[in-house]
């Protein structure tokens, strides 16, 4: 009984300096990857595209493709959807985003004055200063040409970097996780591999979710912009696809952009056609499609999505806003998947035997011979 407390004492101290020394760690990958945002940001999209391609990477080896040459296809063809997508969608909807502003602007100046001489009779001063520290924004969400040109560099950086990323990860992604998971102790190995298999899991659930309800959303409200003859619906499907990826703000900013432009190209007839279609849009994606073929992934509460997408773009931007949702989606999972499998305990301590005088029927000494 005397050594009891002691032991325990020793063990208690000894988790405690290893919980802090882990938290510590922890910290210290925290503060470096927000200390390098280039390499971050690429190492989480190139996981995000990983999940996408990986059905198609394992398609082609169950084909007999050697991995490297799967990995290598599926990459080649993300490439040439991008570049496909660049091209045809990107480069065209990029020349006309600038042209995007105007149009926001002189919304902005409708609503304003409808807010000032309307019925609800709003200070003046009050609502113009809103007004001006809006457009100011919108405007400056437009790059001038010179650093237009040095972010072009940064991203084609970022393309590359990401696409090395991808093809490893498709070739020698089960190997990797097999190197980390063996730097684990064997006795909780077993659960290392399960939560990090779930939080895969989920990862990729949740990106090919994401792309098909943005596909959805986007063909939805494009459809309608495109029928109504709006100038720039092409660059407003695009802004609508792209919004889908980030939750709660992403649909809503878009399609407020969209009825905004529609009211300044069209006409209020027009923009309140398109108002609809969003609602519908929206509402269709809300209780249906995210429910179905996202929410099973996430299993967030939306004040918890709220709060990680505010989080996302205070630290990073649009890419934080982006990535907020799936990062912290997966490490849900990870530690919900741990504490419904924890690990067993230990074995107890081998004990002293106890020394017993030999008995009658086993001889010892020179009798033993």
């Amino acid at each position: 009984m005397g050594s009891a407390a002691p032991r325990w004492a020793v063990r208690t101290l000894v988790t405690s300096a290893a919980l802090l020394a882990l938290a510590a760690m922890g910290w210290l990958v925290f503060w470096f990857l927000l200390r390098l945002p280039l390499l971050t940001v690429a190492i989480a999209v190139s996981l995000l595209l990983t999940a996408l391609m990986s059905p198609i990477s394992r398609w082609l080896c169950r084909r007999g493709s050697p991995p490297a040459l799967s990995a290598l296809l599926s990459v080649l063809l993300l490439i040439g959807v991008l570049t496909g997508v660049g091209f045809l969608i990107g480069f065209r909807a990029a020349e006309r985003l600038r042209n995007l502003t105007r149009p926001l602007a002189a919304g902005i100046d409708r609503i304003r004055v409808w807010l000032i001489e309307g019925p609800l009779g709003l200070d003046p001063q009050q609502v113009t200063e809103i007004r001006n520290a809006v457009v100011d924004r919108i405007y400056r969400l437009t790059p001038e040409p010179t650093a237009a040109a040095s972010m072009a560099v940064y991203v084609l950086t970022a393309v590359i970097l990401v696409a090395f990323l991808v093809f490893f990860l498709l070739k020698d992604g089960a190997a990797m996780w097999d190197w980390l998971v063996g730097l684990v102790p064997g006795r909780r190995r077993w659960q290392v591999d399960g939560a990090g298999q779930a939080a895969w899991s989920t990862l990729s659930r949740y990106v090919q979710g994401v792309i098909v309800v943005a596909l959805i959303d986007a063909l939805g409200i494009g459809a309608v912009l495109f029928i109504l003859g709006v100038p720039l619906w092409l660059s407003l499907t695009l802004l609508t696809f792209i919004g889908a990826f980030v939750p709660l703000f992403g649909a809503t900013v878009s399609g407020v952009v969209a009825v905004l432009v529609t009211l300044v190209t069209n006409g209020p007839t027009d923009a309140v056609i398109v108002a609809v279609a969003v609602l519908v849009v929206q509402q269709v994606e809300g209780n249906i499609l995210q429910p179905i073929i996202v929410g099973r992934a996430l299993r967030l509460h939306p004040v918890v999505i709220l709060v990680a997408v505010t989080a996302g773009w205070m630290l990073w931007g649009l890419a934080g806003a982006l990535l907020a949702v799936p990062l912290v989606a997966v490490s849900y999972r990870a530690a919900d998947y741990l504490k419904e499998h924890p690990a067993p305990a230990p074995p107890p301590p081998p004990s002293h035997p106890v020394m017993q005088a030999p008995s009658a029927e086993q001889p010892t000494g020179a009798g033993a011979r």
